[in-house]
């Protein structure tokens, strides 16, 4: 079932404002800061604003259709985020259980006391990035869990905030294939009873094969040095095949898709008569979990790049949350403070404050590095909280 559409007034926007994010978004596509976008805008349930800008693939001239693919990034943390909590509400497993005690061998090398709770704050001190491991078995998740089984602690569980890129997700993902039983892959497990239960009909971990000529490719517009490498982004969507299964980022899906789930999330965990999570469970999420903690990795270093002086991580249970104070925040500083979501290197943001009952979700292609796309979401984030007026 589709999201009924209105007119922006119906929900309290003022369509002039809401209008300067076009002009905001065209006039960066113009200046080739980034190649194309799809953005949706709701609030109350129905959506206010659905718009498509650019180019999928810029070379080409291939434009970006209504519904168009894009790779997540790491607003796929998110999809493996839901189905961990929808585990716990099953009673598999808890916050509180060790890791180990679902997966046994990840219990050694100081990482016998490591709990669920840790690796969804990105406090379990698991590494930021893959352990040494051949390059061709990023897509494995088999291979990534046995190297990080294998790996040290970089730091004591529950004390440092350290953004894990790609590890701690996978870990995640196979506890819930192992409570599950062992036999479905993580990717049937999410289509199955996430991305499928949701009408999530353009989302799959991995390519799967129907999706793949619509997918736009992975291009780094913005190559200054920054977080990540932009070789090694573009490598990692070249990458995707319809078996792979990296469930930190390695999804493909749509700005609509994304906004079901961001709706479903709004909604306190139902969507059309589709429950995957509880109101209570959606009230743990909106709680900053890491108190003071600046982030040690995704934004250590713009210290020295940008002049930025450290401001809090702001990380829930699997999700960032807006928090208080005034830094840079991709949901925008206007946001109330519960306000809720995700961030993708470069490129996506999904987001929903439950105080004005709003959500927004952002697709893009042509990537930017990683703090000027953060600043990109805020402008853009503020516009939308600046037009409600009702």
């Amino acid at each position: 079932m589709s999201i009924e559409k209105c007119e922006p007034r119906e929900v309290g926007f003022d369509p002039q404002r809401l209008r300067r994010l076009s002009e905001v978004i065209q006039r960066d596509i113009d200046a080739e800061r980034f190649d194309g976008c799809g953005l949706v805008v709701g609030r109350h349930g129905r959506i206010a604003y659905q718009e498509h800008f650019g180019f999928a693939e810029r070379s080409s001239g291939r434009r970006v259709e209504q519904d168009q693919v894009f790779m997540t990034m790491s607003v796929g943390k998110q999809f493996t985020v839901a189905a961990v909590l929808n585990r716990i509400e099953r009673g598999d497993f808890a916050l509180t259980t060790r890791v180990a005690d679902v997966i046994p061998e990840f219990g050694c090398r100081g990482k016998e006391t490591v709990m669920v709770w840790h690796l969804l704050t990105h406090t379990g001190g698991v590494p930021a990035l893959l352990p040494p491991m051949p390059p061709d078995l990023v897509g494995n998740l088999e291979a990534v869990v046995a190297a990080t089984c294998a790996s040290l602690l970089e730091s004591e569980p529950g004390v440092r905030v350290t953004y894990s890129v790609l590890v701690g997700h996978a870990v995640l993902a196979e506890m819930v294939r192992r409570v599950d039983g062992g036999t479905r892959p993580f990717r049937q497990i999410l289509a199955e009873d996430l991305f499928g239960p949701l009408g999530m009909n353009n989302t799959s971990l991995g390519v799967r094969a129907d999706l793949k000529a619509r997918v736009a490719p992975v291009a780094v517009r913005d190559r200054r040095p920054g977080m990540l490498d932009a070789d090694l982004l573009e490598m990692m969507g070249a990458m995707l095949g319809e078996e792979t299964e990296i469930p930190a980022g390695g999804f493909v899906s749509t700005a609509s898709d994304v906004h079901r789930f961001a709706e479903m999330l709004r909604r306190g965990g139902e969507l059309n008569g589709v429950r995957i999570l509880s109101p209570a469970m959606l009230e743990a999420v909106q709680v900053v979990r890491t108190g003071d903690q600046p982030n040690r990795y995704l934004f250590d270093y713009t210290r020295a790049a940008r002049g930025w002086t450290p401001f809090p991580a702001n990380l829930g249970l699997g999700f960032f949350v807006r928090g208080c104070g005034i830094h840079p925040m991709p949901f925008g500083t206007l946001a109330s403070a519960r306000t809720f979501g995700g961030l993708g290197a470069g490129s996506t943001s999904f987001w929903i404050d439950p105080v004005r009952d709003v959500t927004y979700a952002f697709m893009s292609t042509g990537l930017l590095e990683e703090s000027y796309s953060c600043e990109r979401h805020q402008r853009l984030s503020d516009i939308v909280h600046s037009a409600i007026v009702a």
